[in-house]
């Protein structure tokens, strides 16, 4: 069953800044330039808008939609979710067995677990915080960026890994300027602009003959080569 997001609208005084509804099923990758309401998005799903703005929505999802228990957010930058001061051990609350478990999961050793945040890579953290989100159980993983910050192995063992969960039935909205990063992940993409939507459907049909100039330019900027297209 698919988590379906109707009407969601935010706006701040006169202006709407975001009109949207998503299906998410699967993986949904979100793409659009700096900007475009990908953040904002996010945001008001986790309902942490400004008291300023104005929100609506309508969620129809076959789980209660619960922050940090069903529905789970991973940022860009995993230092944000991390204490500098506590090792990674510290930072779950579960018995020990339960944490090396998830750790096996998300590709990362036991030793781990004895390091503070400023002791591991970029990739290792991005593991940490996932596997610190499996152990929520959630049914819908928000994810913002999460391979802005990495080299490329790293990037590539995390795309895997968001795919790999993405198999064992949780959903992903997968937000992102980068159409390679989602493309490696998500079956369905949706670009926006502007706060609404101004192209979706199958990975394929967007890449190989998007519709938009917008969507042109961002895989044009995404793609050395052009092993999407048909």
């Amino acid at each position: 069953m698919s988590v379906e997001i109707k009407k969601l609208k935010v706006s701040l005084r006169e202006e709407t800044l975001l009109d949207l509804s998503l299906s998410i099923s699967g993986a949904l990758g979100m793409v659009g330039a700096s900007g475009s309401g990908k953040s904002l998005t996010l945001k008001a799903l986790l309902n942490l808008l400004p008291t300023s703005m104005t929100l609506t929505r309508e969620i129809d999802a076959p789980f209660e939609f619960r922050r940090g228990e069903t529905v789970v957010f991973i940022p860009q930058n995993p230092f944000t979710a991390l204490s500098p001061m506590s090792k990674i051990e510290a930072q779950f609350n579960e018995e020990r067995a339960r944490v090396v478990e998830l750790l096996e999961i998300v590709g990362l050793a036991e030793w781990a677990l004895g390091r503070f945040p400023s002791e591991l890579s970029g990739g290792q953290l991005q593991r940490a915080i996932t596997a610190m989100a499996l152990a929520q159980e959630p049914k819908l993983l928000l994810l913002d960026e999460p391979t802005t910050a990495l080299d490329q192995e790293s990037k590539r063992g995390i795309l895997d890994l968001f795919g790999a969960i993405r198999d064992k039935g949780v959903d992903i909205l997968f937000v992102s300027h980068d159409f390679s990063a989602v493309a490696a992940v998500c079956d369905n993409l949706t670009v926006i602009d502007r706060g609404k939507i101004i192209e979706s459907g199958a990975r394929e049909k967007i890449l190989s003959a998007p519709k938009h100039d917008q969507t042109k330019a961002l895989i044009e900027s995404n793609f050395e080569k052009r092993e999407w297209r048909i």
